[in-house]
């Protein structure tokens, strides 16, 4: 089964990295781009907005106009265009998956509630080796946990919009929830003047912004006499892209639910 995927951002950066990836994957077709309405590239092929040469799949302004053209939407957008879509694909029996960041509490529920109706794969990073990472940071906070300081240092581009990223708010939760804490209740997001003491069961986020850094993150474990850190450094965004199109084709299997990353790789 060919899975018809629908990309939304289509001329940003990741947007193009996703076409890319669906054009190169033997299960997937790209089925419609979408891009700002009133971009100049609408009419465009999106196969040359990518760069990869013509795909006969030219760029829209609108989800609405390409409902029937794909199975699942790849949304890497912001919180209130992926809220906006996620209930048109609800309305219209379409998956999605969502790697777009900085949901609110309340955003948050809102999107998941569509679950009922359609499946939705949610995750703050679709690469594999992040994902493993998780993994790896639950198995470091059972062995480690509560005799070391934990903090977590992630560095992007300077275009990013949210801070800490998706990606490092995840891997605090991945670590409360292994140790019992609650992230909101133990987070330090910043430090400045006479604070005092660190109390061990806080879990320290740093956050760096500048140039072109794809994203970087670095979770240490520290200890007297030692430290563990578990790194992942991404040089391009198809490690992203091309999970995210994976998460796509598994997706197409599910009739409705709410997943992330860890249930396409088998990794729960």
């Amino acid at each position: 089964m060919t899975t018809r995927i629908a990309i939304i951002g289509a001329t940003g950066r990741m947007g193009k990295a996703l076409i890319e990836a669906t054009v190169q994957n033997s299960q997937t077709t790209l089925g419609a781009t979408i891009g700002r309405p009133d971009s100049s590239l609408v009419g465009a092929d999106a196969g040359e907005i990518a760069g990869i040469g013509k795909q006969g799949v030219p760029l829209v302004g609108q989800l609405a106009d390409v409902i029937d053209q794909f199975d699942v939407l790849i949304d890497f957008t912001s919180p209130k265009v992926t809220l906006a879509n996620a209930e048109l694909c609800a309305a219209h029996g379409k998956g999605m998956v969502i790697g777009t960041t900085g949901f609110s509490a309340e955003e948050k529920q809102t999107l998941v509630a569509y679950q009922k109706t359609i499946p939705l794969c949610i995750a703050a990073n679709f690469s594999t080796g992040v994902n493993l990472c998780f993994k790896l940071l639950q198995t470091a906070a059972q062995v480690l946990g509560n005799d070391v300081d934990i903090e977590i240092v992630e560095a992007h581009h300077r275009h990013k919009v949210d801070s800490p990223s998706g990606t490092a708010l995840r891997m605090g939760e991945v670590i409360a929830d292994t140790l019992g804490r609650d992230l909101n209740q133990v987070a330090v997001y910043g430090r400045e003047g006479q604070i005092g003491p660190r109390a061990r069961d806080t879990i320290g986020f740093a956050t760096v912004r500048g140039g072109d850094v794809v994203g970087d993150h670095t979770v240490m474990f520290l200890a007297d006499g030692e430290r563990v850190e578990i790194t992942h450094k991404a040089s391009s965004r198809m490690s992203f892209a091309r999970g995210a199109v994976r998460a796509a084709i598994w997706l197409q299997q599910q009739k409705n639910g709410l997943f992330d990353m860890q249930d396409v790789l088998g990794l729960k």
